[in-house]
């Protein structure tokens, strides 16, 4: 599990997220992503993880990122620009959604494409629902991270509707399944987006990293 930040760790990444974040771009085609512009930090994860609520969270939006309880509503790659700070990209919910097969696969694929060729790509924060833990399209989109060399670190969502015993073995089980995974950052971050657990610690994460690849202001 993540250890817990330094307090000026914990208020820069709340000075962060406090500041705008706006719609910059969004593309559902390789050829029309943005022009590479400082640094990108990525969330993944399947279909109905929990994705659009965490990244409203964290921005303290209540409609940055379309939330549904539809897999699929998120379509293409949306880049937000936070504060200036760095690029939030929402990528599209691998897996299960009901749309047409042709459409998913066409998803899957601009994820799997841009995960190995944007090289400003600092961080990829991969959802899990800790009701669940890893399934094998989950396994897909690391292999995918490990090959292109991409830093990845876990975030297991939803962590408010298990019990503390629970989550202790789910935290486990996870640590161990990344520990010989070569672009995976070793701790776990856990988090609830209805109770705000874990969303002050993943903010400082991102401002411990923007600190560390010198994008912070």
């Amino acid at each position: 599990m993540t250890e817990a930040p330094r307090p000026e760790l914990l208020e820069e990444g709340r000075k962060i997220f406090a500041g705008e974040a706006d719609f910059a771009a969004a593309t559902a085609t390789l050829d029309r992503l943005p022009p590479m512009h400082g640094l990108e930090i990525a969330f993944a994860g399947r279909s109905n993880v929990g994705k659009s609520s965490l990244i409203n969270a964290l921005t303290g939006r209540k409609a940055l990122a379309r939330t549904s309880h539809t897999p699929g509503r998120t379509q293409e790659l949306i880049f937000f620009d936070v504060n200036g700070h760095f690029t939030l990209v929402d990528m599209p919910g691998y897996g299960y959604a009901a749309v047409e097969k042709a459409k998913v696969e066409s998803w899957t694929k601009l994820i799997h494409d841009y995960l190995r060729g944007r090289s400003n790509l600092a961080r990829v924060f991969v959802l899990i629902d800790a009701r669940h833990g890893f399934k094998p399209v989950d396994d897909a989109v690391l292999e995918t991270l490990d090959k292109a060399a991409v830093s990845y670190q876990v975030v297991l969502t939803k962590a408010d509707e298990l019990k503390k015993s629970e989550i202790e073995k789910r935290v486990a089980a996870t640590a161990e399944a990344i520990r010989k995974r070569p672009a995976a950052f070793p701790e776990i971050a856990l988090t609830s987006s209805r109770e705000g657990s874990g969303i002050p610690e993943l903010r400082a994460a991102v401002a411990k990293l923007l600190q560390e690849r010198g994008a912070g202001r």
